[in-house]
């Protein structure tokens, strides 16, 4: 009884679903907003709290405008809250930049942390940090990262079994290069690694952290060569192997992956079509090993001008869901509920996604 009883207030708790779900794995598909409270947003982010779960997103007229902020929901009883502004690019002058790219990171002790960048371009922004010890509903003063510390550059930081938490970062004023940062203390101190590639050979930013059972770490991403790169460390992030390209095609696309509980990595990306649809297809693969994929969903297919599916954030919550949130046509935020037991796996041969 009291078994079905929690079974039950999970499904009253689960979000509903806006339209019949094209796959039996999407438990759930829905915008986290019908009205937009901007007329353009990118870069959702999304966490699980003691409280619930949290989302947050950049939004204003359009990516790189100065009044464009960080905009954060919450998921109560069943429903996202009311999008709320947590923060904006005013400087002490009264000048305002944009912001950009809000990663939300919930670590095992200490608040929850919202991550963003403040800055004219990705060439020239810097890291702010702010936290929250009430589940998102209030947050402190943002602080600016130490120089030479951007924060999380897209993707969440993972916390290893040890404690440090290790943050896939990159820059864009030297090519695109990639270097992890590393926190011992919780996070309330960071160094960074040098740059793992020369930005020129392959150009990569905005690397998602995968943990395989042995320990070693993985981080794949984002990269002007049209496939998604991949990197491993043995020492717990302080040292990467060289930058080398897997079979992915992906159109220069946000991407972002977790680490399953059962020890399979999940991935969300554009899978790049010959049609040449780039982001109009978002894509969902699967791995046991971090370098075979294969085919488990297609989140998004829509062909035209106004297609565009991008950017992804994924976490695995406590209860087994997979939680997918993502740009839709620069608009709205959908969020999408998976069962990953339920996923139906087809193998990618030679790059190609199957029909």
């Amino acid at each position: 009884m009291i078994a079905l009883l929690l079974s039950m207030t999970a499904a009253l708790a689960m979000p509903q679903a806006t339209t019949a779900p094209p796959n039996p794995a999407i438990v759930a598909s829905e915008f986290i907003y019908t009205t937009p409270p901007t007329p353009q947003c990118h870069a959702s982010t999304i966490v699980e709290t003691p409280g619930g779960l949290v989302a947050a997103w950049f939004g204003g007229e359009y990516e790189r405008h100065p009044q464009v902020k960080i905009w954060v929901s919450r998921h109560v009883a069943g429903a996202w809250t009311t999008p709320v502004v947590v923060a904006d690019g005013v400087q002490p002058d009264g000048k305002s930049v944009p912001t950009w790219n809000p990663v939300l990171f919930q670590p095992r002790t200490g608040p929850l942390m919202l991550f963003y960048k403040v800055g004219p371009s990705p060439s020239d922004w810097w890291g702010m940090v702010m936290t929250s010890t009430d589940d998102g509903r209030t947050w402190s003063k943002a602080v600016r990262l130490p120089d030479g510390i951007l924060g999380p550059i897209k993707d969440k930081p993972v916390q290893l079994a040890s404690g440090t938490i290790v943050s896939g970062s990159s820059t864009e004023n030297d090519g695109w290069r990639v270097h992890m940062e590393l926190s011992t203390d919780g996070g309330r101190t960071w160094r960074a690694t040098p740059p793992l590639n020369d930005g020129k050979t392959i150009g990569a930013i905005q690397p998602t952290i995968l943990i395989h059972k042995d320990g070693t770490l993985q981080a794949i991403g984002r990269t002007r060569n049209d496939k998604i790169f991949t990197t491993s460390s043995k020492d717990e992030g302080a040292h990467w192997d060289p930058l080398s390209l897997t079979d992915l095609p992906n159109p220069s696309s946000g991407i972002d992956a977790v680490t399953l509980k059962d020890g399979r990595f999940l991935l969300v990306y554009n899978h790049t079509q010959k049609s040449g649809r780039d982001r109009g297809i978002l894509n969902v693969a699967l791995s046991a090993d971090g370098r075979v994929w294969q085919a488990a969903l297609v989140l998004e297919d829509e062909p035209g001008d106004h297609a565009g599916f991008s950017y992804p954030a994924v976490i695995q919550t406590s209860d087994g869901m997979v939680h997918v949130t993502y740009t839709w046509k620069r608009t709205r935020v959908r969020h999408v509920v998976i069962d990953p037991a339920k996923l139906t796996l087809r193998p990618i041969t030679n790059g190609e996604w199957p029909k």
